[in-house]
């Protein structure tokens, strides 16, 4: 199914969610508006690497990221298993595979939309929601 978020719109296979495409668009909308930071949708993930990595990428918090590298040591594999890993993940945003980078902090592709262009926006909106959270916290105290 496609997905409408930030003027692009990434293809999302909707037969590994256990919910229906009209829920699964409202929580794609809620993240763009910034009403959510994590998806409480039940993903199906397959056996093997893409599977691992797809758990891994899925516990990376909101507006955080995680180095290939990282992921490869968490995992004892290759930072390139992880990054085809990546490439093949089958719900982006859901799983976030925008949120792991190159070592450097490079963006260094990604799959769904209109590539990097589309990462960088994704990992810029959680920043300013990272932002609101934290002012919203000070306000607070």
């Amino acid at each position: 199914m496609d997905v409408p978020i930030f003027k692009s719109t990434i293809e999302i296979d909707d037969s590994k969610i256990a919910a229906v495409p009209a829920t699964i668009r409202a929580q794609v909308a809620e993240y763009e508006r910034g009403d959510r930071q994590a998806f409480d949708l039940e993903i199906a993930t397959p056996d093997g690497i893409l599977g691992d990595v797809m758990d891994a990428m899925a516990e990376i918090p909101y507006g955080e990221t995680r180095s290939y590298g990282d992921l490869a040591a968490a995992l004892e594999t290759s930072p390139i298993a992880v990054g085809q890993a990546c490439g093949r993940n089958p719900v982006p945003i859901l799983v976030p595979c925008h949120r792991v980078v190159g070592s450097d902090g490079s963006l260094n592709g990604y799959s769904a939309a209109d590539g990097v262009a589309t990462k960088r926006r994704l990992l810029e909106h959680e920043a300013r929601g990272q932002e609101t959270v934290q002012t919203r916290l000070s306000n607070d105290s």
